[in-house]
């Protein structure tokens, strides 16, 4: 690469960096579903030909926050799950859930776009699911490695369950029980319905020490995928 192609593309590094910080200030002063790219742009100093240069839609600017916004989350439960890798499968677990919650906290906004309300005539496309599966992914490693090591209990399957166990763990996790897969998509449905409720105000007038009854739910449901 020249020397002006390296400059070109550090330009549009930096301008592309700076769209969604801009957008990101947005999202928190009016939400997802009222994002104008003419907005970002205007507020930028940007005509907005040339912001539609980097992002030629609205659907464009929103698909890049998100991906980042899972990037961001998955990367702070991988995080905790490496700082606790000495540590018991559960203690792993709960960093992680842990992580989870102080990512949502600090970054709400972009927590409400990717687990808020969906945005009115938006789609993912099929680029967000890599990022989307960071924290599942770190998940099923726990538990992975808790039954690699003998620290996995047996669990119970309605009979009437089994054959979705069986297809979701074919699909996402065929080293681990059909049992064991259908705890952990539990599990994370009520991760991010812990997080969505005290996020989202669920739990105002309801639960006071948040983080100690956060802990507490995490820790049940590493107990409900099995781990000891």
């Amino acid at each position: 690469m020249s020397t002006a192609q390296g400059a070109r593309a550090r330009a549009r590094t930096e301008v592309t960096a700076a769209i969604k910080e801009e957008a990101r200030r947005h999202l928190a002063k009016e939400g997802a579903a009222k994002l104008s790219l003419r907005a970002v742009a205007r507020d930028l100093g940007m005509v907005s030909s040339a912001l539609y240069r980097y992002f030629p839609s609205r659907d464009e600017l929103l698909t890049a926050l998100i991906i980042d916004a899972y990037d961001s989350l998955g990367e702070a439960a991988e995080q905790a799950r490496d700082a606790a890798a000495d540590s018991a499968p559960v203690a792993r677990w709960t960093a992680v859930c842990e992580a989870v919650r102080g990512w949502a906290l600090a970054h709400p906004h972009e927590y409400a776009l990717i687990y808020g309300s969906p945005v009115p005539g938006y789609a993912a496309p099929q680029t967000t699911v890599p990022a989307a599966a960071r924290v599942g992914l770190v998940l099923i490693g726990i538990v992975r490695d808790a039954r690699e090591h003998g620290g996995l209990s047996e669990l119970p399957l309605p009979a009437g369950l089994r054959p979705e166990a069986e297809r979701m763990a074919a699909d996402l996790a065929p080293e681990l029980p059909p049992e064991s897969v259908a705890a952990l998509a539990a599990a994370w449905a009520q991760l991010f319905g812990l997080v969505s409720f005290e996020l989202f105000g669920q739990f105002n007038n309801v639960v006071e020490d948040r983080e100690a009854f956060f802990r507490h739910a995490a820790m049940g449901l590493a107990q409900g995928v099995g781990l000891r």
